[in-house]
Protein backbone atom coordinates (compact mmCIF):
# COMPACT_ATOMS: atom_id res chain seq x y z
CA UNK A 1 0.00 0.00 0.00
CA UNK A 2 1.23 3.48 -0.83
CA UNK A 3 0.62 6.49 1.37
CA UNK A 4 0.15 10.18 0.72
CA UNK A 5 0.63 13.12 3.03
CA UNK A 6 -2.41 15.04 4.15
CA UNK A 7 -0.76 18.40 3.67
CA UNK A 8 -0.40 20.74 6.62
CA UNK A 9 -0.75 17.75 8.98
CA UNK A 10 1.50 14.95 10.18
CA UNK A 11 -0.81 12.31 8.71
CA UNK A 12 0.26 9.83 6.05
CA UNK A 13 -2.89 8.29 4.58
CA UNK A 14 -3.25 5.06 2.63
CA UNK A 15 -4.23 5.63 -1.00
CA UNK A 16 -7.17 3.30 -0.47
CA UNK A 17 -9.30 4.19 2.55
CA UNK A 18 -11.98 2.13 4.28
CA UNK A 19 -15.46 3.64 3.92
CA UNK A 20 -17.30 2.32 6.97
CA UNK A 21 -20.77 3.43 5.86
CA UNK A 22 -21.02 0.26 3.76
CA UNK A 23 -20.48 -2.07 6.69
CA UNK A 24 -23.31 -4.50 7.41
CA UNK A 25 -23.64 -4.29 11.17
CA UNK A 26 -25.62 -7.54 11.25
CA UNK A 27 -22.48 -9.42 10.29
CA UNK A 28 -20.24 -10.83 12.99
CA UNK A 29 -17.02 -10.56 11.02
CA UNK A 30 -16.69 -6.77 10.88
CA UNK A 31 -13.87 -6.83 13.44
CA UNK A 32 -12.06 -9.39 11.32
CA UNK A 33 -12.68 -7.31 8.20
CA UNK A 34 -11.23 -4.17 9.77
CA UNK A 35 -8.24 -6.06 11.20
CA UNK A 36 -7.54 -7.57 7.77
CA UNK A 37 -7.71 -4.10 6.22
CA UNK A 38 -5.13 -2.83 8.70
CA UNK A 39 -2.91 -5.85 8.06
CA UNK A 40 -3.21 -5.09 4.34
CA UNK A 41 -1.97 -1.54 4.80
CA UNK A 42 -5.18 0.48 5.00
CA UNK A 43 -4.83 3.00 7.80
CA UNK A 44 -7.67 5.48 7.16
CA UNK A 45 -11.20 4.69 8.34
CA UNK A 46 -14.09 7.03 7.54
CA UNK A 47 -17.34 6.97 9.50
CA UNK A 48 -19.97 9.46 10.76
CA UNK A 49 -22.18 9.88 13.79
CA UNK A 50 -25.20 9.68 11.46
CA UNK A 51 -24.39 6.24 10.05
CA UNK A 52 -26.61 3.60 11.62
CA UNK A 53 -27.61 6.15 14.27
CA UNK A 54 -24.18 6.03 15.88
CA UNK A 55 -23.80 2.25 15.77
CA UNK A 56 -21.31 2.53 12.90
CA UNK A 57 -18.96 4.51 15.10
CA UNK A 58 -19.49 1.98 17.89
CA UNK A 59 -18.61 -0.93 15.59
CA UNK A 60 -15.44 0.81 14.42
CA UNK A 61 -14.48 1.68 17.98
CA UNK A 62 -14.84 -1.94 19.12
CA UNK A 63 -12.80 -3.22 16.19
CA UNK A 64 -9.99 -0.73 16.81
CA UNK A 65 -9.58 -1.61 20.47
CA UNK A 66 -5.87 -2.14 20.97
CA UNK A 67 -5.11 -0.89 17.45
CA UNK A 68 -6.03 2.79 17.75
CA UNK A 69 -2.46 4.04 17.43
CA UNK A 70 -2.08 2.19 14.10
CA UNK A 71 -4.86 4.03 12.28
CA UNK A 72 -6.35 7.37 11.30
CA UNK A 73 -9.98 7.85 12.27
CA UNK A 74 -12.25 10.33 10.51
CA UNK A 75 -15.83 10.99 11.51
CA UNK A 76 -18.45 13.64 10.82
CA UNK A 77 -20.91 15.92 12.59
CA UNK A 78 -23.85 18.18 11.78
CA UNK A 79 -26.83 15.86 11.41
CA UNK A 80 -28.69 15.74 14.72
CA UNK A 81 -30.82 12.67 15.28
CA UNK A 82 -34.34 13.32 16.54
CA UNK A 83 -35.22 11.94 19.95
CA UNK A 84 -38.19 10.03 18.55
CA UNK A 85 -36.03 8.25 15.97
CA UNK A 86 -37.99 9.69 13.03
CA UNK A 87 -34.94 11.09 11.26
CA UNK A 88 -32.48 13.91 11.70
CA UNK A 89 -32.16 17.66 11.32
CA UNK A 90 -29.25 19.77 10.12
CA UNK A 91 -27.58 21.48 13.07
CA UNK A 92 -24.19 23.13 12.44
CA UNK A 93 -24.31 25.23 15.61
CA UNK A 94 -21.23 25.58 17.79
CA UNK A 95 -23.10 24.30 20.83
CA UNK A 96 -24.22 21.14 19.08
CA UNK A 97 -20.78 20.37 17.62
CA UNK A 98 -19.15 20.73 21.06
CA UNK A 99 -21.63 18.24 22.54
CA UNK A 100 -21.67 15.82 19.60
CA UNK A 101 -17.92 15.32 19.61
CA UNK A 102 -18.02 13.84 23.11
CA UNK A 103 -20.62 11.29 22.03
CA UNK A 104 -18.51 10.32 19.02
CA UNK A 105 -15.40 9.96 21.18
CA UNK A 106 -17.32 7.68 23.53
CA UNK A 107 -18.69 5.51 20.72
CA UNK A 108 -15.27 5.30 19.06
CA UNK A 109 -13.63 4.46 22.41
CA UNK A 110 -10.90 7.03 21.82
CA UNK A 111 -9.82 10.33 23.31
CA UNK A 112 -9.11 12.05 20.00
CA UNK A 113 -10.34 12.13 16.40
CA UNK A 114 -7.74 12.53 13.66
CA UNK A 115 -10.04 14.32 11.19
CA UNK A 116 -13.39 15.75 12.30
CA UNK A 117 -15.57 16.85 9.40
CA UNK A 118 -18.71 18.90 8.98
CA UNK A 119 -21.12 16.47 7.36
CA UNK A 120 -22.46 18.70 4.60
CA UNK A 121 -23.11 22.40 4.93
CA UNK A 122 -24.79 25.30 3.17
CA UNK A 123 -23.79 28.86 2.50
CA UNK A 124 -26.50 29.94 4.99
CA UNK A 125 -24.79 28.13 7.88
CA UNK A 126 -23.12 30.09 10.71
CA UNK A 127 -19.75 29.24 9.19
CA UNK A 128 -17.71 31.34 11.63
CA UNK A 129 -19.42 29.49 14.48
CA UNK A 130 -18.54 26.12 12.95
CA UNK A 131 -14.91 27.17 12.57
CA UNK A 132 -14.82 28.42 16.16
CA UNK A 133 -16.10 25.05 17.38
CA UNK A 134 -13.51 23.10 15.40
CA UNK A 135 -10.67 25.37 16.51
CA UNK A 136 -11.74 25.04 20.14
CA UNK A 137 -11.86 21.25 19.88
CA UNK A 138 -8.43 21.20 18.31
CA UNK A 139 -7.04 23.39 21.09
CA UNK A 140 -8.58 21.01 23.64
CA UNK A 141 -6.98 18.01 21.92
CA UNK A 142 -10.28 16.29 21.19
CA UNK A 143 -9.60 16.53 17.46
CA UNK A 144 -6.29 16.84 15.66
CA UNK A 145 -7.51 18.24 12.36
CA UNK A 146 -10.81 19.26 10.82
CA UNK A 147 -12.45 19.49 7.43
CA UNK A 148 -15.76 19.29 5.62
CA UNK A 149 -17.60 16.72 3.58
CA UNK A 150 -19.18 18.70 0.75
CA UNK A 151 -19.57 18.99 -2.99
CA UNK A 152 -20.77 22.62 -2.89
CA UNK A 153 -18.23 25.04 -4.40
CA UNK A 154 -19.60 28.11 -2.62
CA UNK A 155 -19.34 26.38 0.78
CA UNK A 156 -15.89 24.92 0.13
CA UNK A 157 -14.54 28.32 -0.90
CA UNK A 158 -15.72 29.87 2.38
CA UNK A 159 -13.90 27.28 4.49
CA UNK A 160 -10.74 27.49 2.41
CA UNK A 161 -10.69 31.27 2.77
CA UNK A 162 -11.58 31.49 6.46
CA UNK A 163 -10.38 28.36 8.25
CA UNK A 164 -7.56 25.89 8.68
CA UNK A 165 -9.31 22.91 7.12
CA UNK A 166 -7.00 20.03 6.34
CA UNK A 167 -9.28 18.06 4.06
CA UNK A 168 -12.44 18.00 1.99
CA UNK A 169 -14.35 14.82 1.32
CA UNK A 170 -16.09 15.08 -2.05
CA UNK A 171 -17.55 12.91 -4.75
CA UNK A 172 -15.19 12.50 -7.69
CA UNK A 173 -14.88 9.84 -10.39
CA UNK A 174 -14.72 9.30 -14.13
CA UNK A 175 -18.50 9.72 -14.06
CA UNK A 176 -18.50 12.79 -11.84
CA UNK A 177 -15.79 15.23 -12.81
CA UNK A 178 -17.54 18.36 -11.60
CA UNK A 179 -14.74 19.16 -9.10
CA UNK A 180 -12.32 19.64 -12.00
CA UNK A 181 -13.85 22.96 -13.01
CA UNK A 182 -12.53 24.84 -9.97
CA UNK A 183 -12.33 22.80 -6.79
CA UNK A 184 -9.34 20.54 -7.43
CA UNK A 185 -7.02 23.41 -8.28
CA UNK A 186 -8.35 25.56 -5.44
CA UNK A 187 -7.82 22.86 -2.83
CA UNK A 188 -4.43 21.78 -4.12
CA UNK A 189 -3.12 25.33 -4.23
CA UNK A 190 -4.20 25.78 -0.61
CA UNK A 191 -2.69 22.48 0.55
CA UNK A 192 -6.09 21.02 1.41
CA UNK A 193 -6.31 17.27 0.84
CA UNK A 194 -9.17 15.59 -1.00
CA UNK A 195 -10.74 12.38 0.27
CA UNK A 196 -12.55 11.22 -2.84
CA UNK A 197 -15.71 9.19 -2.37
CA UNK A 198 -17.80 7.55 -5.05
CA UNK A 199 -14.74 6.67 -7.13
CA UNK A 200 -16.50 3.59 -8.51
CA UNK A 201 -19.77 5.44 -9.12
CA UNK A 202 -22.01 2.97 -7.27
CA UNK A 203 -20.20 0.07 -8.89
CA UNK A 204 -20.73 1.23 -12.48
CA UNK A 205 -16.95 1.57 -12.87
CA UNK A 206 -16.39 -1.80 -11.27
CA UNK A 207 -18.44 -4.09 -13.50
CA UNK A 208 -22.05 -3.36 -12.57
CA UNK A 209 -24.55 -3.39 -15.45
CA UNK A 210 -24.56 0.13 -16.99
CA UNK A 211 -27.44 2.40 -16.04
CA UNK A 212 -28.04 6.14 -16.07
CA UNK A 213 -25.85 8.07 -13.64
CA UNK A 214 -26.00 11.83 -13.06
CA UNK A 215 -26.13 13.38 -16.55
CA UNK A 216 -24.84 10.27 -18.36
CA UNK A 217 -27.02 7.71 -20.10
CA UNK A 218 -26.40 3.98 -19.82
CA UNK A 219 -25.01 3.76 -23.36
CA UNK A 220 -22.45 6.47 -22.57
CA UNK A 221 -21.35 4.59 -19.48
CA UNK A 222 -21.06 1.41 -21.51
CA UNK A 223 -18.82 3.28 -23.96
CA UNK A 224 -16.54 4.43 -21.14
CA UNK A 225 -16.40 0.98 -19.56
CA UNK A 226 -15.46 -0.58 -22.89
CA UNK A 227 -12.50 1.81 -23.11
CA UNK A 228 -11.54 0.94 -19.55
CA UNK A 229 -11.57 -2.77 -20.36
CA UNK A 230 -8.81 -2.18 -22.90
CA UNK A 231 -6.54 -1.13 -20.01
CA UNK A 232 -7.15 -4.12 -17.76
CA UNK A 233 -5.23 -7.38 -17.45
CA UNK A 234 -4.91 -10.26 -15.00
CA UNK A 235 -3.80 -7.92 -12.21
CA UNK A 236 -5.89 -4.89 -13.14
CA UNK A 237 -9.65 -5.02 -12.69
CA UNK A 238 -12.08 -2.38 -13.90
CA UNK A 239 -12.22 -0.96 -10.39
CA UNK A 240 -8.44 -0.67 -10.31
CA UNK A 241 -8.43 1.27 -13.57
CA UNK A 242 -11.06 3.64 -12.18
CA UNK A 243 -9.08 4.16 -8.98
CA UNK A 244 -5.80 4.64 -10.83
CA UNK A 245 -7.46 7.38 -12.85
CA UNK A 246 -8.83 8.98 -9.69
CA UNK A 247 -5.53 8.85 -7.81
CA UNK A 248 -3.56 10.11 -10.81
CA UNK A 249 -4.66 13.65 -9.89
CA UNK A 250 -2.15 15.15 -7.48
CA UNK A 251 -4.90 16.94 -5.56
CA UNK A 252 -6.38 13.65 -4.36
CA UNK A 253 -5.01 12.26 -1.11
CA UNK A 254 -7.06 9.08 -0.85
CA UNK A 255 -9.89 7.13 -2.47
CA UNK A 256 -12.52 6.19 0.11
CA UNK A 257 -13.94 2.83 -0.94
CA UNK A 258 -17.04 1.27 0.59
CA UNK A 259 -16.04 -2.14 1.99
CA UNK A 260 -18.74 -4.56 3.11
CA UNK A 261 -17.36 -8.06 2.53
CA UNK A 262 -14.08 -9.96 2.43
CA UNK A 263 -14.37 -9.99 -1.36
CA UNK A 264 -14.65 -6.19 -1.42
CA UNK A 265 -11.60 -5.92 0.81
CA UNK A 266 -9.59 -8.38 -1.27
CA UNK A 267 -10.27 -6.37 -4.42
CA UNK A 268 -9.44 -3.09 -2.68
CA UNK A 269 -6.14 -4.41 -1.34
CA UNK A 270 -5.24 -5.92 -4.72
CA UNK A 271 -5.20 -2.37 -6.11
CA UNK A 272 -1.65 -2.02 -4.83
CA UNK A 273 -0.55 -4.92 -7.03
CA UNK A 274 -2.38 -3.82 -10.18
CA UNK A 275 -0.40 -3.08 -13.31
CA UNK A 276 0.38 0.63 -13.54
CA UNK A 277 -1.50 2.24 -16.41
CA UNK A 278 0.43 4.92 -18.30
CA UNK A 279 -0.68 8.47 -17.61
CA UNK A 280 -1.48 9.22 -21.25
CA UNK A 281 -3.90 6.30 -21.29
CA UNK A 282 -5.55 7.46 -18.09
CA UNK A 283 -5.83 10.96 -19.53
CA UNK A 284 -7.49 9.47 -22.60
CA UNK A 285 -10.19 7.92 -20.41
CA UNK A 286 -11.09 11.39 -19.23
CA UNK A 287 -11.84 12.43 -22.80
CA UNK A 288 -14.31 9.66 -23.62
CA UNK A 289 -17.35 11.48 -22.21
CA UNK A 290 -18.20 15.20 -22.20
CA UNK A 291 -17.58 17.08 -18.97
CA UNK A 292 -20.40 18.38 -16.80
CA UNK A 293 -20.09 21.10 -14.18
CA UNK A 294 -21.98 22.06 -11.04
CA UNK A 295 -25.23 23.81 -11.84
CA UNK A 296 -26.08 24.87 -8.28
CA UNK A 297 -24.22 26.11 -5.17
CA UNK A 298 -21.62 27.78 -7.35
Amino acid sequence: MKYRALKNTELQISEIAFGCMSMDLSRRDNDELIHAAIDGGINYFDTADLYDQGKNEEALGRALKGKRSEVIVATKVGNQLRADGSGWDWNPSKGYILKAVDLSLKRLQTDYIDLYQLHGGTIEDPINEVIEAFEQLRAEGKIRNYGISSIRPNVIREYVANSNIAGVMMQYSLLDRRPEEQMLDLLESNNVGIMARGGLAKGLLGGKTPEAYLNYKSREIELLVNEMKKLTDDKTKLSHAALQWLLSHSAVTSAVVGIRTKEHLKEALAYSESTVIKKEKLDALGKVLPLAYYQAHR
